[in-house]
C-alpha cells in the first residue's frame, strides 16, 4: 500500500505545480495530522483522515474548467468520482476508499458529520480556509461554538487566531 508521502507526492503531481492548491492540501493535511493524532485516533482511522485531507480538494482544477468556479457543492459533487480514480492504484481497500471519497465528496457540509474523521476534516479545512481568507474574529468564534467539536481543533484555532 502507498504511505501518505508517495499519495503526497502523486497529489502534488495532480495538482500541475498550482502553488495555491499545493500549498492548501498541504496545510489542511498539517492540521488534520495534527488534530487526529492528538485526539489519539486509531491508526486506519487517522490514515483515512490524512489521505481525505490531501485529497479534499481533488475537484478543484475540473471545477475551474467546468464552472469557472470551485463552488463548494461542485467540488463535492466531482470529487468522489474523482478521488476514487485517483487512489485506484494506491493499494487502499475498498472500504477505505470509499470512506475518502464519501468525505471528500461531503467535506462542504458540516452539518451531515457521522465520524471523527469527517470532523476533523472540516475543521481542518476551515482553519486554512480562515487564515488564507481572512476571515474576522466573530466568524471564527461563531465557527468554533457551533461545528468544532475537537478540543484539540478548538485549541488550535484559539492558538492560531487568538480567540
Amino acid at each position: 500500500m502507498m504511505t501518505i508521502a508517495q499519495i503526497m507526492e502523486k497529489m502534488i503531481a495532480f495538482s500541475e505545480g498550482n502553488i495555491h492548491d499545493i500549498t492548501h492540501l498541504s496545510c489542511v493535511w498539517t492540521y488534520a495530522k495534527t488534530i487526529g493524532e492528538l485526539e489519539g485516533l486509531d491508526a486506519d482511522t487517522q490514515f483515512i483522515l490524512e489521505v481525505a485531507a490531501i485529497t479534499h480538494d481533488i475537484a478543484c482544477p475540473l471545477c475551474r474548467k467546468k464552472y469557472g468556479n470551485t463552488n463548494g457543492k461542485y467540488q463535492e459533487q466531482e470529487g468522489a468520482p474523482l478521488v476514487r480514480e485517483f487512489l485506484a492504484d494506491t493499494g487502499m481497500t475498498a472500504a477505505q476508499i470509499d470512506r475518502v471519497a464519501y468525505l471528500v465528496g461531503h467535506h462542504h457540509s458540516p452539518a451531515q458529520v457521522n465520524g471523527i474523521d469527517y470532523q476533523i476534516l472540516i475543521e481542518a479545512d476551515y482553519i486554512v480556509n480562515a487564515s488564507e481568507s481572512g476571515y474576522d474574529q466573530q466568524a471564527i468564534r461563531t465557527f468554533m461554538e457551533h461545528t468544532m467539536k475537537t478540543a484539540a481543533g478548538i485549541r488550535l484555532t484559539k492558538t492560531v487566531f487568538g480567540v
